[in-house]
């Protein structure tokens, strides 16, 4: 009976998230309208390019590439058209193309044939769709059903970061609380669809969600002796320049903080969680003391691997960086000084606050969780059991007697009679 309402569960667990999964992918982000409605995209082949415009300007080049291009889906699919490529001087963002290349390329209608139309970048969106494809079949593979419940978690996750998270903050909404909300659905959707709709599920959620409120709540005591301005992140400030000077940017940094540490809490919640369920399994009457103990134990051994991988997860992007500032001879104070740098440092150490305090949280809500259940079990089957019902004062030996003990009782009369 007990595993066939666990399929349930699972199941029904795995349909609802599916159904907010489709609701999501309907969901309008309010900012459709945005792009010029005569813009549109599509793939194509370069079949003659033009340099005579351009400039070299020692490693970096200059000016405009034009190029002819044939489109290969979209409304003038099979046709021919000019493309132009404007080149800004900066090795990140100019792309230079041959013949031969498949570009994405956006264009407005004039007359009914393409007009200002410019490249925007190798044609990329394939190569991705196969990785994705080979990730998901591989993790079928190696995980089967639960691979199936994490590949639904990972698309509500990125459904949520998309079309709630970064719509609300454009909107102006308290970046804190919206992210605190992202941030429960989300641990709500691994904790459950992973975990199950059970106590290992619950433990894994409300553990994951106190190291992040506690993340949250540090970032916010001790971001004001930082002195950081939210446009310390990449691509922050040009909000303001277009059409969005109320945003809070400091806040979302902020925000970012522990929605960024968020995987790799509810990772460590999920190990505890999954160790305290199988304990408990093994040994059901083991006390509150000895799951908390175990469930430590386990937390301690992966709170020293976890905190490093924050450590990597946030400093591996910033190598060039490193490297730069190393060249230069800047000392270490100075390199720490630096905001952007600061940033990292609040980033990665609150996160790592939040990261081991999920440990003693997960572990002692499990505790509590399974001790209880243990609790209720032993009552209910103490309930269960019979008990002997005293005799009345003054029957006789003879009323009590039973059919099945008649023998017995005859025996003891006889021996009393002597």
């Amino acid at each position: 009976m007990r595993p066939l309402l666990a399929l349930m569960k699972d199941h029904t667990t795995v349909l609802l998230f599916t159904a907010l999964c489709a609701i999501l992918w309907l969901l309008p982000t309010g900012f459709e309208g945005s792009r010029a409605p005569t813009a549109q995209l599509a793939k194509a082949e370069v079949i003659a390019v033009d340099n005579a415009d351009l400039r070299q300007n020692l490693i970096v080049r200059t000016g405009t590439q034009e190029l002819e291009v044939r489109f290969l889906d979209g409304p003038q699919q099979g046709e021919r058209g000019r493309v132009m490529n404007p080149l800004a001087g900066k090795l990140e963002l100019d792309e230079l193309y041959q013949v031969g290349d498949k570009l994405l390329v956006e264009y407005r209608f004039r007359e009914g044939k393409p007009h200002l139309a410019f490249t925007r970048g190798h044609y990329r969106l394939e190569h991705q769709l196969t990785l994705v494809a080979l990730f998901c079949g591989f993790l079928l593979l190696v995980a089967g059903w639960t691979g199936l419940k994490a590949l639904l978690s990972f698309f509500f996750a990125a459904l949520m970061l998309w079309k709630v998270l970064i719509p609300l903050f454009l909107h102006g909404l308290n970046p804190i609380l919206v992210a605190l909300f992202v941030v429960a659905a989300l641990t709500a959707s691994v904790s459950f669809l992973i975990g199950g709709l059970n106590r290992k599920g619950m433990t894994a959620f409300l553990g994951s969600f106190a190291g992040l409120l506690l993340a949250c709540i540090l970032a916010q005591v001790f971001a004001p002796g930082f002195h950081l301005h939210g446009a310390v992140r990449p691509f922050a400030e040009n909000l303001l320049y277009a059409g969005f000077p109320h945003l809070d940017l400091t806040a979302i940094f902020l925000a970012g903080i522990f929605l960024a540490c968020s995987g790799a809490v509810m990772d460590l919640a999920m190990d505890i969680a999954a160790s305290l369920d199988e304990i408990h399994d093994k040994k059901p009457d083991l006390g509150f003391i000895g799951l908390f103990s175990s469930g430590m134990a386990v937390g301690r051994s992966v709170v020293g691997t976890m905190t490093t991988t924050l450590l990597l997860a946030y400093s591996g992007g910033y190598t060039a960086m490193l490297m730069n500032f190393m060249s230069q001879g800047l000392p270490v104070a100075q390199i720490l000084n630096m905001n952007f740098v600061a940033a990292e440092v609040l980033n990665i150490l609150v996160g790592s606050f939040g990261l081991v305090a999920v440990a003693p949280f997960t572990a002692l809500i499990g505790a509590v969780l399974y001790r209880a259940s243990a609790i209720r079990g032993a009552d209910r089957a103490d309930m269960g059991r019979e008990r002997p019902v005293a005799p009345a004062s003054g029957a006789r030996f003879s009323e009590l007697v039973t059919p099945e003990s008649a023998p017995l009782a005859q025996g003891s009369e006889q021996a009393v009679g002597r």
